[in-house]
Order: structure tokens, then sequence, then C-alpha cells
């Protein structure tokens, strides 16, 4: 008998597989590494918008949920492995950022319409019924 015999059928295709396994490990460690300096990288970009002052509301909710969003992407699509997920994760995944997109449209545009306690007026000012002036 062969030594290939000797230890069982597929033992030699065993090994091969292991050494691309390991082939693999490596492939994924520099995605994951390379997924890590992106989101520090967009950390540190958090952090220095911060000191950006945009003249609309609007512009500065929507590059802070754009920064956001592009994090929270990277984190779902490698560290949650949802990259290689049927499409039917991806179709809930469209959903949920529909309208979550949408929530924030309403937020943002209708952020002038809120009144400030029980009643809206909007020709003239009225001070909220809880500040009281000094007399």
């Amino acid at each position: 008998m062969s030594d290939s015999h000797s230890h069982g059928p597929g033992h030699g295709h065993a090994h091969a597989a292991g050494h691309d396994h390991g082939h693999d490990h490596a492939k994924h460690k520099k995605i994951y590494l390379a997924v890590f300096a992106a989101l520090i990288f967009g950390t540190i970009l958090t952090v220095f918008m911060y000191s950006v002052h945009f003249d609309s509301v609007a512009v500065t909710v929507t590059v802070a949920l754009f920064i956001a969003t592009v994090k929270a992407l990277l984190v779902a699509g490698f560290f949650m492995h949802l990259i290689s997920e049927k499409k039917a994760i991806y179709s809930t995944l469209a959903v949920t950022l529909f309208f979550f997109a949408a929530m924030m449209y309403l937020i943002v545009w209708a952020k002038d319409q809120v009144p400030m306690g029980t009643e809206f007026f909007s020709t003239k000012h009225v001070p909220h019924p809880m500040v009281t002036k000094p007399k």
C-alpha cells in the first residue's frame, strides 16, 4: 500500500485545503484591517466636522448622517457579514434605509412647524408659558 492510502482517503486533499484556508485567513485579515482603518478615518472625520459650521442645519445633518451611514455600512457589511448574504437581507436593509431617510426628511424639514406651546402663532412672537420675565 502506498503512503497516501495509509493515512486514509483524501488526506492529501485536506492538507491542500488547509493551506488555502490559511491563505483565506490572511485575505480576510487584510480586509478587516482596511475596514478598521476606514472606520478610524471616519471617526476622525466626524470629530473634525464638529468644528466645521455650515449655514444650514439641513446641510449639517446631511453631512453627519452621510458619514455615519458610511461607517454603519462598513460595520454591517464586513463585521456582520451582510456583504455576502442573500438578496433578502439587502432588500430589508434597503427598506430600512428608505424609511430612515424618510423620517429624517420629516424631522429636518418640519422643525420650524413645531409649536412651542399648545398653539402655533406664525405672525407674532409669543413667549413660552414656562418662561417668565424678571420684574
